[in-house]
């Protein structure tokens, strides 16, 4: 009983120690993130302007009214998780394909997983001009390949096409993040154990179906963190698309378009609300993936 009383008393050491490093951090949060975020939600509830914040009048949900009957709203949602179910998918199987390739042991491994990480240390603003050269029209590297293994006929404009600035999107992001992926996805591997992979030699088990039996279901929870990350990120996409189209209702997404109405149209109310309900959006959208996948917030992975 006295040693259960010791370990209690150091459990509750353990976490007043916990609060006291932590409170700096939750302090810091509430004035960088909390604050602008109710700021936001008070505003999308008035008629804010952009010129004259101060004479904003509350008009309750008019605002969130306008926005759910808005057609360019719905466009934009649909390309916002059109984006993110395209890019995520392909961004995990080839993290995945990554993953297996730096885990396996080989010659050159450590300067392979460095290279291999170059994309994701781009900034975005930099890999997004350079992929709109490369599907440049008339100077673009993507249109010169293609022509000239006779995949298309003519140039592509890629990012004014209707039917493929979206893909070009996808492409670049892929790109840039699969690399966060496989980083990922390596680390659960790191930890499986290797007793299970000596046993399956042994035994004589093809590696596709230890690969299916054995080691997806062992990084099943590294997995699911791992994409989860990737789609609340992806959801939240902007500077890339703005970059590549601008304000092309084609490719909009929900970021684009609250910024359009904030900036360009100087309405700070109904461009709240369009931020306000992509915050919500991405709040249920973090409970469904973590409701399905059975991952606890603060339950250890691995």
């Amino acid at each position: 009983m006295q040693n259960k009383g010791h370990m209690s008393a150091l459990t509750r050491q353990r976490v007043r120690s916990a609060w006291v490093f932590l409170i700096p951090m939750l302090l810091v949060l509430a004035g960088v993130a909390a604050w602008p975020l109710l700021r936001t939600i008070y505003f999308s509830f008035t008629d804010a302007s952009l010129d004259d914040l101060a004479s904003a009048r509350w008009i309750g949900l008019t605002n969130f009214i306008y926005l759910l009957g808005d057609p360019d709203w719905w466009h934009a949602v649909w390309n916002t998780f059109f984006f993110t179910v395209c890019s995520v998918s392909v961004e995990t199987v080839l993290g995945l394909i990554i993953a297996l390739t730096l885990n396996a042991h080989m010659p050159g491994r450590g300067l392979l997983r460095t290279a291999v990480m170059i994309p994701w240390a781009v900034p975005t603003v930099v890999s997004a001009q350079m992929w709109g050269w490369m599907f440049h029209d008339l100077y673009g590297v993507i249109n010169d390949t293609l022509l000239s293994l006779h995949v298309i006929r003519e140039a592509k404009a890629w990012t004014a096409d209707p039917h493929l600035a979206m893909i070009a999107i996808v492409i670049a992001d892929v790109w840039k993040t699969t690399p966060f992926m496989a980083l990922l996805i390596l680390a659960s591997l790191q930890l499986l154990p290797h007793e299970c992979y000596e046993s399956a030699r042994v035994d004589g088990i093809h590696p596709i179906k230890v690969f299916f039996k054995v080691t997806l279901p062992l990084i099943k929870p590294g997995l699911t963190v791992a994409v989860i990350f990737r789609c609340l990120d992806a959801m939240r996409i902007f500077d890339l698309i703005y970059i590549l189209t601008s304000n092309s209702r084609d490719t909009m997404s929900m970021s684009v378009y609250a910024r359009q109405q904030l900036v360009d149209f100087q309405d700070v109310g109904y461009g709240s609300a369009a931020s306000t309900m992509l915050f919500v959006t991405i709040a249920l959208l973090t409970a469904l993936l973590l409701t399905l996948s059975k991952v606890k917030p603060g339950k250890e992975i691995a």
